[in-house]
């Protein structure tokens, strides 16, 4: 099978990654709630993790680095966690439904938002839209590095400094971008909200949640975190108050292997290949007639490595239907993200989604365009 959906989720996981999870698994021990030996290694192992991630998005205090099950959860425990009654928050024309479902829910709460235009190319025109969409009830501004569809970037930095020129909070939604571009917190991000399982290679059902060092933030869940156990009430200290109940820590070693490979790779030489492949793919595709392509030439600057199209005469489903037969593995529909359907105009027909890893060979690339011009 040649696997380009790698923004579901990435495929293969390097080997390290494999390995990680499988020895955590011979430990099998719940890691700070016991005192024997099995639980203390298992706790130091998740601390090591939490070392790790923090090394790797420029995050001081580790502690500041929550393990969460993916992306989704992240996002609903921050935005769950920060916005009360009368709030108001401004989002992107290109949001997934991890954003724009809950907010759309909060709503019978008494929160309302308004979604900011997405210019291709034009970071002060993006960023012009999101000023004009902040009131005086404006709480945050939460948005997408990076859609998950068209690959198109935002200008975060930009929007970040644009928040907290105005005193509102800013959440990043990397679940797309990180492990393809370089992030730090300290750009003066509120709250990172990513995927374990896309360009960072860690299993599925990991997500990181991370906290810059002043946050308010209330908790959507509470339980049993090892900690404080007199009390009736959440711990206050981090990562205890957002991480109750049993970690996942199989995931977690895992995924701090993947971390550890993005790292070993460099982000930087990771995003080449994929860039290099997706361009030579947009090269051949704009060539022939039938294929629809809905963005210019992806640019680094303003795009990450994902690339999605249609064909004349088919449902974006069924042309997934016939690669699939052809052992091409590509996601086709809505992907998720409504809103940035219908920012493009493909609402009523979806799209293809060609999205490469660092394991995706130049071959496979030729494989699909030969498939795309041979049976469609």
């Amino acid at each position: 099978m040649i696997y380009l959906d790698n923004s579901a989720t990435t495929y293969p996981k390097p080997q390290t990654v494999s390995a990680a999870t499988v020895s955590a698994m011979r430990i099998s021990a719940n890691p700070g709630r016991s005192g024997h030996n099995m639980s203390l290694a298992a706790a130091e192992k998740i601390y090591s993790a939490r070392r790790t991630a923090a090394h790797f998005f420029g995050v001081e205090n580790e502690e500041n680095v929550i393990f969460t099950l993916n992306c989704t959860t992240s996002i609903n425990m921050a935005i769950k966690g920060l916005l009360q009654s009368g709030d108001h928050v401004v989002v992107s024309s290109m949001e997934h439904n991890a954003v724009m479902r809950p907010l759309e829910r909060l709503k019978s709460k008494g929160i309302s938002y308004t979604k900011a235009d997405v210019f291709i190319g034009d970071d002060d025109k993006t960023t012009d839209s999101f000023r004009h969409a902040i009131n005086a009830k404006t709480k945050l501004i939460i948005c997408t590095q990076a859609s998950n569809v068209w690959g198109i970037r935002l200008p975060i930095e930009r929007l970040c400094a644009l928040a907290h020129a105005y005193g509102l909070l800013f959440i990043v939604d990397a679940a797309q971008s990180a492990g393809v571009i370089p992030i730090d917190m300290h750009e003066g991000y509120d709250v990172l909200c990513t995927a374990g399982h896309k360009g960072l290679y860690g299993p599925m059902g990991t997500g990181l949640m991370i906290l810059s060092g002043n946050n308010t933030m209330q908790t959507i869940i509470e339980g049993g975190t090892g900690s404080n156990s007199y009390s009736l009430e959440q711990p206050e200290d981090l990562p205890d108050r957002f991480e109750s109940g049993t970690p996942n820590f199989p995931g977690i070693m895992g995924l701090k292997s993947g971390i550890e490979f993005v790292g070993s790779r460099k982000i930087e030489k990771i995003a080449e290949h994929e860039f290099r492949l997706i361009r030579y793919l947009y090269g051949k595709l704009e060539k022939m007639p039938k294929i629809k392509l809905y963005t210019p030439m992806p640019d680094d600057r303003y795009f990450v490595p994902v690339l999605s199209f249609n064909v004349d005469g088919y449902d974006s489903e069924e042309v997934a239907a016939i690669l699939n037969k052809n052992n091409i593995a590509v996601r086709a529909g809505l992907h998720c993200a409504p809103c940035a359907h219908e920012a493009m105009g493909t609402l009523d027909c979806g799209a293809v989604r060609i999205s490469p890893s660092a394991f995706t060979k130049p071959n496979e690339i030729d494989r699909l365009i030969y498939i795309l011009s041979k049976s469609l």
